[in-house]
């Protein structure tokens, strides 16, 4: 471990006072929000060390990857816990698939969009009923759309954001994950290198952008879903 600590540059000690920090001040209205990438079970990994009974959700699109859930069941399985789902809206996706059809969001940003506003910002905001803090996995490394994020931000709701892995760099995440021997989502094995709905997910396209391979069909300054809308403070 403390080769670990050295090679991150002093980043673990520092997430985990972060996490610490939070976890305690909002202990019970705090919840981690979970995609099942690298980031999320360094973070997983992190949490359980501090507290163990700190709630942890994800996001069911409906169209996620086989990849995802086989990660998802290997998590619970070694942290013996049990991760929330949140489901789309039925009715608001029927409605949806039938004013822009099953993949309507390849054929304009606007289409898109809602269909991130129905899969995943609405149920989003039924995760965060009631919360005070919510931690992500996001890092600044991740492209443009990330460089300029801090540690603590406060969302389009009021509700704090938590990011204690911002600063780290992915071979942080790899050390960190290899050390510790962490299951891994197998889409990484096929060079994924960030993870989402199957249908808007590939390979990257630009190996100096590790979200190229999101929304592949659009301008880089798009590459966000709408959950991570944030104000500084």
């Amino acid at each position: 471990m403390s080769d670990l600590v050295k090679y991150s540059d002093g980043k673990i000690d520092t997430s985990m006072d972060l996490l610490r920090l939070y976890l305690d001040r909002y202990r019970g209205e705090i919840t981690l929000a979970c995609s099942f990438s690298i980031e999320d079970t360094v973070l997983i990994d992190m949490i359980m060390k501090i507290d163990p009974k700190t709630e942890i959700f994800t996001i069911d699109t409906g169209r996620l990857p086989e990849e995802t859930y086989r990660i998802w069941e290997k998590i619970e399985e070694r942290y013996k816990i049990k991760i929330t789902p949140y489901f789309p809206n039925m009715v608001d996706v029927e409605s949806m698939i039938a004013r822009i059809g099953i993949n309507g969001f390849y054929y304009s940003l606007q289409n898109r969009k809602e269909c991130c506003r129905v899969r995943k910002i609405e149920p989003l905001k039924r995760a965060l009923k009631n919360k005070k803090a919510w931690i992500c996995g996001l890092r600044k490394e991740q492209g443009i759309t990330r460089e300029n994020i801090e540690t603590v931000e406060q969302d389009e709701n009021g509700v704090l954001k938590i990011n204690p892995l911002a600063d780290w760099t992915f071979e942080d995440l790899l050390e960190y994950s290899n050390c510790h021997d962490l299951p891994l989502n197998e889409l990484y094995q096929k060079g994924y290198t960030s993870i989402g709905c199957e249908p808007c997910t590939r390979v990257p396209t630009d190996p100096d952008d590790p979200r190229s391979g999101r929304w592949w069909w659009e301008d880089s300054l798009h590459k966000e879903c709408g959950l991570h809308i944030k104000e500084k403070l």
